[in-house]
């Protein structure tokens, strides 16, 4: 199985528990005389396999994740946590960016005069380049997903 395939499978089964949880609040109780639409034993069942499951696909993932390396020696670990880190920082850059270029419309000479404190075009420029730099990486990484085999 390729790597891309696990994770696929990895993400149906979160959602699978995702609506499990859903199933399993919905019949957790019921008017006295009625019965639970689905059997809450039966979705305790389902639930434990899921998660017997889930726990086998997260172990071989990061296996592979940690053993699987780039021409250069970087582990495909490493690569997600430069991605997960430079996603975080864009987010928080584009925040900031969007809140110091934000215009403040003044009705007359008398109102205070608000301006940004820091060169939005040069952050623009940099946010600009840190993108391609992600995008660039999530092609790596996908390109790595899909060719390498699941340990």
């Amino acid at each position: 199985m390729k790597l891309a395939n696990a994770l696929s499978q990895r993400s149906e089964l979160q959602t699978r528990i995702r609506q499990l949880e859903d199933r399993l609040d919905n019949n957790a109780q019921v008017q006295e005389g009625e019965q639970p639409a689905e059997d809450p034993m039966e979705l305790l069942k389902e639930l434990d396999a899921d998660y017997v499951r889930l726990e086998e696909l997260i172990s071989s993932i990061n296996r592979t994740n940690n053993s699987t390396k780039l021409e250069d020696g970087t582990t495909l670990s490493d690569l997600l946590a430069k991605r997960d880190c430079l996603k975080g920082k864009l987010s928080i850059l584009r925040g900031f960016l969007n809140s110091a270029s934000a215009l403040v419309r003044r009705h007359s000479v008398s109102e205070i005069k608000v301006k940004s404190t820091v060169d939005v075009r040069k952050l623009q420029k940099q946010v600009d380049g840190l993108s391609k730099d992600l995008r660039e990486l999530e092609e790596t990484i996908q390109e790595k997903n899909w060719t390498t085999e699941l340990l």
